[in-house]
């Protein structure tokens, strides 16, 4: 069966017709992400730029026509764009954050837009908290519970803090190289349900600490 992608969704749904034996990953993600804080230092959201991988950045933009060949504008991937953000809310943005262990829930995402960069996609949004939280601990997890997409924290300044307060740090844990090392993180999953969670495993964490 012949799949076109799209958008993302189209490709996760696919992913429903395989076992978790089967389940590795067939998109890659490299993400940038920033924790957007007000000026009474609460947290506000999150912004996202996720860089697809060459063979989906090809894929994704079959049919999709441009006035200069190879360079696609904002304007002409604006439908794509919709429809990736819109797919993603079904799987909760694969973004999951708790402030001093509780969760908090964001709202849907704004600002979002695709960019057409050195042959990749780049996938900009921002995810704006229900309600901002003012934390001494906030920790943010980045994955996909079924390990369909593969995240990966870019290699330079994959984390930034935008507006915090001075005293803020915070710090990111990649996930370990290979399954076999790939660190459970059992009661303190993001998400419910057994194979439903397989990824998180492989999650990318970020935690930022203000006195």
């Amino acid at each position: 069966m012949r799949l076109r992608l799209h958008g993302l969704l189209v490709s996760l749904l696919w992913l429903s017709g395989l076992s978790l034996a089967q389940a590795h990953p067939h998109v890659w993600i490299t993400s940038v992400s920033e924790l957007l804080y007000a000026p009474d230092g609460s947290v506000t959201g999150v912004r996202h730029a996720w860089t697809f991988d060459d063979m989906f950045s090809t894929y994704a933009l079959q049919g999709i026509e441009s006035k200069q060949k190879g360079v696609y504008s904002h304007e002409e991937l604006a439908p794509l764009a919709q429809t990736n953000v819109e797919s993603l809310k079904e799987f909760g943005y694969f973004t999951f954050a708790k402030a001093d262990g509780k969760k908090a829930k964001f709202a849907e995402p704004v600002d979002y837009f695709l960019e057409y960069k050195d042959g990749l996609l780049v996938l900009h949004f921002t995810l704006p908290l229900k309600a901002p939280v003012n934390s001494k601990v906030l920790a943010l997890e980045v994955f996909d519970p079924t390990f369909f997409v593969d995240f990966k924290l870019a290699d330079k300044d994959p984390v930034n803090l935008v507006g915090a307060p001075a005293a803020c740090t915070f710090e990111f844990q990649r996930p370990r190289d290979g399954a076999a090392s790939a660190q459970a993180l059992g009661e303190q999953n993001f998400t419910d349900g057994g194979n439903a969670n397989f990824g998180a495993m492989f999650a990318n964490k970020i935690t930022v600490t203000c006195p």
